[in-house]
């Protein structure tokens, strides 16, 4: 067993480390209080090839494993995780087409992005089903060769500017999960409508969006897999994208450390640096300590699934516990900084804000529990 990294991903790490300090540090309080999307930035993380990186080569990708992703995630994500977020919302969407994608699908939706830059969203998630994805209420009719698409996305990443979405509705709403379909649908189809920007508490240089889908029809060509496969499609490519996503939690938690170790050095009280109060540095070993964890956490699931295995227990329990681990290290730097870390102008308090959706988003930390305790029950009598 061994955990040091190669040249090649040292490299990697390397360079997301300084795109990072470098192009998107120094934006991140502007994009978090303008809501602004960061298009400049993306057009340089894209031309670099820090971008689409999960993109096999024949498509026109670097074809990186996952856990050289979870690298570049925690470095980008430590600069501002909104900004990250969007970056890495073409992963989340192009999951399901390198799960279960036919070669022409693979030609048309993903070569695209690898080309120029553009987004794809990933639409799933509705006013009335987010952890209980059986709940969805889109419906997609089979029409001659074509479906007809019916349903209203919420909370949708990316979506005011992505170029198509995966969507996934019912064709039998009578077979629960059995009943699920997905399908790729491109933006500019007629009854496609995508709302405002929503004004979330945290991560606000990301996109989200509401997305209606009113009597859109999708040919057949753009439904990935079988009738009924789209819920393990889904669920599949999950898989593949929650080690990037706990990845980008521990960099939102390395980097409100690195401030709390920074101003507990330089802070004075009772004539002494704060750090030499074990009060405090107690608070930094234990960020220090459970950022290793979800780490290691986060390799081992990334690891299992490069080498073809199963990872859905490992992705489950690095996810639930590097969400956890951010949204608690953020909150105690803001302690460690007191005043300081509670007022805007300095940056713990925004990475405490944009921690709490790694708790949300790409399943909450109480369903992440119900993976893990399913995986360790499932041959149980």
């Amino acid at each position: 067993m061994d955990f040091t990294l190669n040249d090649e991903q040292r490299a990697l790490q390397e360079l997301a480390r300084d795109f990072a300090r470098n192009e998107i540090e120094p934006v991140a309080a502007h994009h978090d209080r303008t809501g602004e999307f960061a298009l400049e930035v993306y057009r340089k993380a894209h031309s670099l090839g820090l971008m689409n990186t999960h993109i096999p080569e024949a498509y026109g990708g670097p074809g990186l494993h996952v856990l050289d992703n979870c690298l570049l995630a925690e470095e980008l994500a430590a600069g501002c995780s909104g900004i990250y977020t969007c970056m890495e919302v073409n992963s989340l969407a192009a999951a399901p087409l390198l799960v279960a994608g036919t070669e022409d699908q693979k030609q048309r939706f993903l070569a695209p992005l690898s080309r120029e830059l553009s987004f794809a969203s990933y639409a799933v998630t509705e006013p009335d089903a987010g952890s209980d994805v059986a709940g969805i209420g889109t419906r997609a009719i089979k029409a001659g060769d074509d479906y007809v698409l019916n349903g209203h996305k919420m909370w949708i990443t990316g979506a005011g500017y992505a170029s198509w979405f995966f969507v996934l509705a019912y064709t039998d709403p009578t077979a629960r999960y059995r009943g699920m379909t997905g399908f790729l649908v491109p933006a500019d189809t007629p009854g496609v409508k995508v709302g405002k920007k929503e004004l979330n508490m945290g991560q606000r240089a990301s996109d989200t969006r509401a997305v209606d889908f009113e009597d859109v029809r999708v040919p057949a060509a753009n439904r990935l897999g079988q009738d009924g496969q789209g819920w393990l499609i889904a669920m599949k490519a999950f898989d593949r994208t929650r080690p990037p996503v706990a990845a980008g939690a521990v960099g939102v938690g390395r980097r409100a450390m690195e401030h709390a170790i920074q101003y507990a050095k330089e802070r004075q009280a009772f004539g002494t640096p704060i750090a030499k109060h074990q009060a405090v540095a107690f608070m930094i070993a234990d960020m220090a300590k459970d950022l290793s964890a979800a780490r290691l956490l986060v390799w081992q699931a990334a690891a299992k699934i490069d080498r073809g295995e199963s990872n859905t227990l490992e992705a489950a329990m690095a996810k639930s516990f590097a969400a956890d681990t951010a949204m608690r290290v953020t909150t105690d730097a803001v302690q460690v900084l007191g005043g300081y870390g509670y007022n805007t102008e300095y940056p713990v308090e925004k990475l405490m804000r944009d921690a709490k959706v790694f708790q949300i988003y790409e399943g909450t930390s109480q369903i992440q529990r119900i993976i893990i305790a399913r995986e360790l029950l499932k041959d149980s009598n």
